[in-house]
């Protein structure tokens, strides 16, 4: 991790005012979320309003669709504002593809591999409970809906806010003085970050190493490509196991 000092400048007030944009569209996206679904309930007249779809193990499609659009208004907000000059440095090009990219396929593969793995000797109960959550209610053109939502938008929307924003903003503000130490601080922070925005406890420590591993690839490669299908290969995993249990 030696190339840090590229990825995170000197300045901290920025990264500061970053972090703070962070938490709050983190926040606004769970309201405009929550107004979204409240919405949604009310003009599909769906018994027992917003509450029952907060509590509904398998809530409908349209909501699940609609959290997800809401917590994406909070992440555009907090991303457009570290877009601006003077608050991050940006990366060289964290856009640019290059053939080599595909392999990051097999790596988001092997990270969900090693994450069933490490949890198989627990033998814990409900591992799969957020892929129930989200498709288990949806079928047909819901489910293909929720799927492209879910293994291409969310990784993409999520890498720029957890990796592009979020990451090197605590890198910036930890300081380049601490090296690969304050390196290695942003990547566990961010990546604890990352597992709790999604509250589910027993995917927990599944999430915070695949996070570990996004914020390494952006370290390594200075982009963000590469962690964006990453992310989307792990998803995918998730989704055609569903399928494949879907067909028999």
């Amino acid at each position: 991790m030696s190339d840090l000092p590229a990825v995170v400048p000197a300045s901290r007030r920025g990264a500061g005012t970053v972090l703070v944009a962070c938490a709050v569209g983190f926040l606004v996206g769970q309201v405009v979320a929550t107004l979204l679904v409240a919405i949604g309930a009310s003009l599909a007249h769906y018994p027992g309003g917003l509450s029952a779809v907060a509590s509904a193990t398998e809530p409908p499609w349209w909501a699940n669709a609609l959290s997800l659009v809401g917590l994406w208004v909070g992440f555009g907000g907090a991303i457009a504002y570290a877009a601006q000059p003077g608050r991050l440095v940006p990366l060289d090009s964290p856009w640019r593809v290059r053939p080599g990219d595909l392999l990051f396929i097999l790596l988001g593969v092997g990270c969900q591999v090693a994450v069933a793995v490490a949890y198989a000797p627990f033998h814990a109960n409900g591992l799969s409970r957020p892929v129930h959550h989200l498709f288990g209610a949806s079928h047909g053109a819901s489910l293909v809906a929720l799927g492209v939502m879910s293994v291409l938008i969310a990784p993409l929307l999520e890498e720029w806010f957890f990796r592009g924003v979020l990451f090197r903003a605590l890198g910036q503000a930890f300081g380049a003085r601490a090296g690969v130490l304050g390196t290695g601080l942003a990547v566990v922070v961010s990546a604890v970050l990352f597992a709790l925005a999604h509250g589910e406890p027993l995917q927990f420590a599944g999430l915070a190493l695949l996070g570990i591993v996004l914020a390494v690839l952006v370290v390594r490669t200075r982009r963000l490509v590469p962690s964006v299908i990453t992310h989307a290969s792990f998803n995918a995993v998730a989704f055609t196991a569903l399928l494949v249990q879907r067909s028999h």
